[in-house]
Parts: structure tokens; C-alpha cells; sequence
């Protein structure tokens, strides 16, 4: 018998640039040839997920406007044992952006970012605040320094702008690097071209999927390029990022699919 698959999406979220509903059709018809699927909306899955012997988190939105729903997913799934990709382990976006301090405060390639002393952000033409549970951009705000002195960061984390060229994502599953696009005009987040990556930024997305603790399931590392030619980290998506399949090869949407369904077939083992 095959194995039962619940697939959590909310296909009609109006994302900006991306269409979930797309991603989600191509995947879930690509994965029916592997295994017993349903999709559901994310309301839906706690009533549901025990009929299944795996539950995949895909383009479900953001949980923010879900959180009490979310959580409740969360701590039924851990209870019952469900097998969960990506797996509920994460340590990234999965629960919050307080990652972003404790990396830069590490010393990694990451954005400064602080959520207690703006004093120790380089001076910038601006700065960023955002809530340490957003996504999505939602509550997202540009402040100036002198405002940013008397602004309490309650909950909220604070970045400096950052010039740069382009935004890259690299996109992993089990930590095996899968394929890159970028952003060519900045404006335009979600425009997105295959990107060449150098053996370098192999290394620098690498870092951080390997710091993260997932074994099975799909990361996205997001990062800019400086205008001096660095990479820094912007953010590491654990929980559903969207994948722009689209505009990545067939041969990278081929291999990607297959990998997605080993790692599975793999969890289902467990």
C-alpha cells in the first residue's frame, strides 16, 4: 500500500508576485505518482491529520494570521508522534525571527540586527524595524536613526538598510543543495532568474542549513549581495517557503520533485 499523504496549502492567498495556487497544483500533481495525497486548507489539519501517514506544509501563508491555529497544530502534531515536512524542529523562521539577533550576534554573515541596543547598528540612511512574528513583510517599517533611539523594541527587531546589488535564494532539501534564483532589479522581489552559484555561496547558504535543525524538509536561504560583493544572510525560511519553480529549469523542477519525495519516502521510514 502506498503512503498517505495530507498536503496543508491555502491556495487562494493573495501573496504578492506568487501564486500558491500554481506552485501547490504542479506539486501535488507531481506527487501524487509517489504517494496517496489530499490537500487541505491549514485550518483544517489538526481534524485531519491523523488519517494520514505524513503531513507536508507547503504554501500555507503566513501563520500570523492563524497563530492561535498554528500552535495548536504544533503541539497536537509533536503529541501524536506525526510525521511533519518540514519536520517541527527548526530553529529559523519556524518560530520567529529572534534567530536574526542570536546569528549576528554570533558573527555571522547576517544583517546587523539587534532587538535591545540600536547603538550597536553601523550608521545607515535608514533602518528597518519588523515584529520578531512577522512575515510577509507585515509590519514592516523604515525608520530614521534619531527615531529608532526612541522606539522600544518590544517583540520588534531592528536592521540597518543595506545597499546591494540583488537578492539571491538558494533552496535545500535535507540540506542538499537543490537549485538558485535571484532577483536581477531589486525592486522586483519576486522576479526571479536562475542564478549560477559560485562554490562560495554554496559555502555561505550551507552554513546555515547545516546550523539549523532539519533533517527532512525544504529550506530557503535568502540572502543579498553588497554593493562590495559580500553575501549576507536576510533570512532563513523553515517553515513554507515558497519555492518559484516556475521560473527555475525543468531539470531542477524534475530533480527537485524527486528529492522532495525520497525525503518523505525517507520520513515515512522513521
Amino acid at each position: 500500500m502506498r503512503a498517505k499523504v495530507l498536503y496543508v496549502s491555502d491556495l487562494t492567498y493573495p501573496a504578492r508576485g506568487r501564486r500558491y495556487g500554481d506552485e501547490d497544483a504542479y506539486l501535488t500533481r507531481e506527487l501524487r505518482e509517489h504517494f496517496d495525497l489530499a490537500l487541505c486548507h491549514p485550518l483544517d489539519a489538526v481534524g485531519l491529520m491523523d488519517r494520514f501517514d505524513a503531513v507536508i506544509v507547503r504554501n500555507s501563508g503566513p501563520v500570523l494570521h492563524f497563530q492561535a491555529e498554528y500552535d495548536e497544530f504544533r503541539a497536537e502534531a509533536i503529541a501524536r508522534g506525526t510525521r511533519v515536512f518540514n519536520q517541527l524542529s527548526g530553529k529559523a523562521d519556524m518560530v520567529g525571527k529572534q534567530y536574526l539577533v542570536e546569528l549576528s550576534d554570533a558573527g555571522y554573515p547576517v544583517i546587523p540586527t539587534t532587538d535591545s541596543d540600536p547603538s550597536t547598528l553601523p550608521e545607515s540612511a535608514g533602518y528597518l524595524v519588523k515584529p520578531k512574528l512577522g512575515s510577509d513583510s507585515i509590519g514592516l517599517r523604515k525608520v530614521s536613526r534619531d527615531e529608532l533611539s526612541t522606539l522600544a523594541l518590544d517583540g520588534l527587531l531592528a536592521q540597518p538598510l543595506v545597499d546591494f546589488q540583488y537578492e539571491v535564494s538558494f533552496y535545500f532539501v535535507d540540506r542538499e543543495f537543490q537549485y538558485a534564483l535571484y532577483t536581477p532589479d531589486p525592486k522586483h522581489r519576486w522576479e526571479l532568474e536562475p542564478y549560477q552559484p559560485t562554490d562560495d555561496d554554496l559555502a555561505f547558504a550551507q552554513r546555515f542549513v547545516d546550523w539549523n535543525t532539519i533533517d527532512h524538509g525544504i529550506q530557503r536561504v535568502d540572502a543579498c549581495r553588497t554593493v562590495t560583493g559580500e553575501l549576507l544572510l536576510v533570512e532563513l525560511e523553515d517553515l513554507n517557503p515558497f519555492l518559484s519553480l516556475a521560473s527555475t529549469t525543468d531539470d531542477h523542477r524534475i530533480a527537485f520533485v524527486n528529492r522532495v519525495a525520497s525525503s518523505l519516502g525517507t520520513l515515512l521510514s522513521l
